[in-house]
Parts: C-alpha cells; sequence; structure tokens
C-alpha cells in the first residue's frame, strides 16, 4: 500500500515536472517578439493640422475597465486578480460614457483589451472605437497566451496594448518596440513596452508628431532608464528636423520636481517604487505638462480610501515650438479605473 502510494506521488511529480517543462517550452516559443518597427497604417490623403490653432488631447490609462476603485491587485501587494464580470462591464460603459463626453481631438488610452481573461474576453478596442467614431490606431504591448500566476487564480490569457484615437487621419501610424527586456523566464509573461506614434502635416511644411506610450513599471530600473533614454532620443531628432512633438501616457514615473508625498500617504510598497524623472532630463525649452493639484493614479495594494497613496504618473512632454494654454485632470475618484483622465490644451507655434 505505502509502494503505491510512494509510485503514484512519485509519477504525479514526474508529471507536472514535465508538464512544466512543455509550458515554459511553449510559453518560450511563442513569446511576442515584434519587429522594432511596425506600420500600422499609411494615409495618401492626409488632414493638415493647423498653427495658431487651439486642439486638445486626453490622456487616459483605463486599466483594462478591471480595477475600479473596489480593486486591488496581487502584483501591486494586494490580492485580487481580476474583478466579477458585471463590474468590469459597468467600468467600461463609464469609461466609454466619459469619453463620449469630453471628446478631444486626439485621445491616448492605455490598457486597452482585445481578447482577456482578467476582461472577461471583451473587445475594448473595438466597443471604444466604435462608440467615439475616430480614426483608431491600436499596438499591442502585451500578449500572452497564459500567465500563470497568481497559482490560485492564474491571470491566464492577455492581449492588449495602447490606442490612440484621431479626429484627422494621420500621414501613418507606427508601432515602435522600446528596447530591454526582463530576464528569462519573466520576459515571457511581461509586457512588451513600445511607442504608439502618429504623425500628421502641418500647415507651415512641418510635421506634428502624437506619441502614446506606457512605460514599464514593475521591471528593473536599468531597463525603466533605456526606455527613457530611447524616447528622449525620438524626441529630439525629430525636433532637429523641425517638428512639432507631444508624448504622453502613462510613464509610470513620477515628472519632473513633483514631491512623492505631494498628495500624503507617502508609503513605498515592495511591488511598485516609481522613480522621479530628473529635471535635467532634456534641453531648456522643453516642457512636462501635468496638473499638480490632482493625482493621476492610486496604488493597488488596497481598495481605494483616503488611506491609499496617490501619485502622479500621467502627463504630457512637449517639444518647445508648442505652446500649452490649459492642462487639467478630471478627478474621478478612480471609480472605474486606477487613473484619472488628464486633458492638456496646447497651439502649434509658427516657425521659430
Amino acid at each position: 500500500m505505502i509502494k503505491n502510494t510512494l509510485r503514484l506521488g512519485f509519477i504525479a511529480i514526474a508529471f507536472a515536472f514535465i508538464f512544466a517543462i512543455l509550458f515554459m517550452v511553449y510559453s518560450t516559443i511563442t513569446f511576442y517578439n515584434p519587429e522594432r518597427e511596425i506600420t500600422l497604417q499609411v494615409s495618401l490623403n492626409p488632414d493638415t493640422v493647423a498653427i495658431s490653432t487651439p486642439y486638445q488631447l486626453i490622456t487616459w490609462n483605463i486599466g483594462y475597465a478591471g480595477l475600479g476603485d473596489n480593486m486591488d491587485f496581487f502584483y501591486d501587494g494586494g490580492k485580487q486578480t481580476r474583478d466579477t464580470k458585471a463590474r468590469t462591464l459597468e467600468n467600461l460603459d463609464s469609461i466609454k460614457k466619459f469619453i463620449l463626453q469630453n471628446r478631444t481631438d486626439f485621445i491616448f488610452l492605455q490598457e486597452v483589451d482585445l481578447a482577456s481573461r482578467r476582461s472577461y474576453n471583451t473587445n475594448q478596442l473595438q466597443i471604444i472605437g466604435q462608440a467615439v467614431n475616430y480614426f483608431t490606431f491600436f499596438a499591442t504591448n502585451y500578449q500572452v497566451s497564459f500567465v500563470p500566476v497568481p497559482l490560485k487564480n492564474p491571470m491566464g490569457n492577455v492581449n492588449s496594448g495602447i490606442m490612440t484615437l484621431s479626429r484627422f487621419t494621420p500621414m501613418n501610424a507606427v508601432r515602435v518596440q522600446l528596447p530591454g527586456l526582463s530576464p528569462w523566464p519573466n520576459r515571457v509573461f511581461n509586457l512588451r513596452r513600445c511607442l504608439l506614434v502618429t504623425r500628421f502635416p502641418v500647415s507651415n511644411g512641418r510635421e506634428f508628431v502624437l506619441i502614446n506610450t506606457h512605460n514599464s513599471a514593475f521591471e528593473n530600473d536599468s531597463l525603466k532608464m533605456a526606455e527613457m533614454s530611447f524616447i528622449r532620443q525620438v524626441a529630439l531628432s525629430e525636433y532637429e528636423k523641425g517638428n512639432y512633438v507631444i508624448i504622453g501616457g502613462d510613464w509610470n514615473q513620477l515628472p519632473p520636481n513633483f514631491p512623492p508625498d505631494r498628495f500624503g500617504n507617502a508609503y513605498e510598497t515592495k511591488a511598485f517604487k516609481p522613480l522621479s524623472i530628473e529635471s535635467s532630463f532634456m534641453p531648456s525649452g522643453w516642457q512636462w505638462a501635468f496638473d499638480p493639484s490632482k493625482p493621476t493614479n492610486r496604488y493597488l495594494d488596497r481598495p481605494f480610501s483616503n488611506q491609499c497613496r496617490t501619485v502622479i504618473l500621467d502627463f504630457f512632454l512637449l517639444s518647445p515650438n508648442i505652446h500649452i494654454t490649459d492642462i487639467a485632470t478630471t478627478d474621478l475618484k478612480f471609480r472605474h479605473s486606477d487613473h484619472n483622465p488628464v486633458k492638456l490644451s496646447f497651439v502649434l507655434m509658427p516657425n521659430q
């Protein structure tokens, strides 16, 4: 009896070991590893953006409609993996309504799911895109067949990315891979961070370059710095050509000269410790646009309350030839996402 039990136990362990090896081999083979640049769309008849004309742009990490004020999240030190389907659909509907009620010329969204277990396989790209009825562009940054953590309730399949919506037709839209990889095997189950670059002709012969970003959150600091260095190079290269540049999104870092304890509750978690961007990161004249009066992100180590730590992670970087007329965060109390939307108003200046 004892021998049979031991034999069965050994067989079970052997099968589990073999399954784990096969799973890692499969995950490694199917690892999402896109080309450095992927052209998403090209237009032969793009719309021209005018100088000295007011425009508006919103950025919002919608948290795949699954990170409302009732949620904590295991990656951030909480316990939960996903919200209920009813609450997820409620969040998505409210996110869609907010975007429709606050239409701007351009919209940057992050953490938009196509088909993921965490959001009950809702096609959020289609739902939001059809509702807004703008030109829509999507760049995948998270495509994993099965995320095996946490073991008791795995995340499962994830297909997600960043989304740019525009009232105008761009010359082109391109997915640009950000540098750096986490060590194996973590890289197999992590995001492949990227930029979504849309480019428009300007009435003075220049180009207007809009860049949607969602930078690394949980990866090591050297990888984050490699991403930032790459973004800096892209921005400076475009500006040297005489172009207008706006980079916006969820930087997962604090803007320059922003006190980490601005909104109180300045505790840290083991999971997430955002860096601060150095004030000298960009040359003189470049502008960081954020609303210092309201937080854009709350920590997910617990459901939202006054005890939650809140910070600013969502903001814009603008080239010197763009005039900022307003920047404002809408405080939604993190009801439907762990981020608040930020609206930028701006004007492209004449050639200097």
